[in-house]
């Protein structure tokens, strides 16, 4: 009975065969207006776009991700927060192995939101994905903040969620945040869930097996910062 190669290995003829690229689809969820695209676009192009215009729909967009393990396809699927698309959103939820609830911690209300995103990922996923609260625009300073970071840490600790603040304007802790969320993955050295054929986990216990990262502290005021606080 004849078997397949093994990933790596010679074919006849010195030929080698490359195992295929692991790809995980990662959901971005929130509120309008509160960045989740412009914390994508400054991961794809480290670039800032001031000109904001409202996601519709639904966009994608894909990057390779080279870890110390090994490399990643991340999938970013980049939502629309208007109610009128919320319908459209839970398709997207259902296959997923990250789901990033972003919210703006000048907007309070924004905050409140996000349990209503992560009941939505938990009643399509369960307990087989990654949830990760990230509170964006720490570059508006502590006098606009309505929304402190010990309150989202114990919120994401209450919940079981990982929890990163970053600012896409300042590309505060931006590639800090990809890096958490990529190291989290199933299937790696520090993800224990195994990933499924169309990228998405295929079980295991949720948050109790993920590694955290220690990120820097946020500054006060992002623009008296040296650097990014990638």
């Amino acid at each position: 009975m004849s078997t397949r190669p093994a990933p790596g290995s010679r074919r006849p003829g010195g030929a080698t065969s490359l195992a295929p690229l692991a790809k995980y689809k990662l959901v971005f969820l929130g509120d309008q207006s509160v960045g989740k695209t412009s914390i994508i676009t400054r991961f794809m192009y480290d670039n800032f776009d001031r000109h904001y215009q409202a996601t519709i729909g639904i966009d994608f967009l894909s990057k390779t991700m080279y870890l110390e393990d090994r490399t990643v396809r991340l999938q970013l699927w980049d939502t629309a927060g208007q109610e009128r698309f919320r319908s459209l959103i839970p398709s997207y939820i259902r296959d997923s192995s990250v789901a990033v609830v972003v919210f703006d911690v000048t907007n309070r209300a924004s905050f409140v939101n996000t349990a209503k995103w992560v009941e939505d990922v938990r009643a399509e996923r369960g307990t087989d994905v990654v949830i990760c609260l990230v509170g964006n625009k720490t570059d508006l300073g502590n006098d606009k903040r309505q929304v402190s970071t010990e309150e989202g840490e114990e919120k994401a600790k209450a919940d079981g969620l990982l929890f990163v603040e970053c600012s896409a304007k300042a590309g505060y802790n931006i590639k800090s945040l990809f890096r958490k969320l990529a190291t989290s993955l199933p299937g790696g050295a520090d993800g224990s869930n195994g990933a499924g054929g169309n990228g998405g986990a295929t079980g295991g216990s949720g948050a109790s097996n993920l590694v955290d990262i220690k990120l820097s502290a946020t500054p006060a005021n992002i623009d008296d910062a040296k650097g990014c606080g990638c």
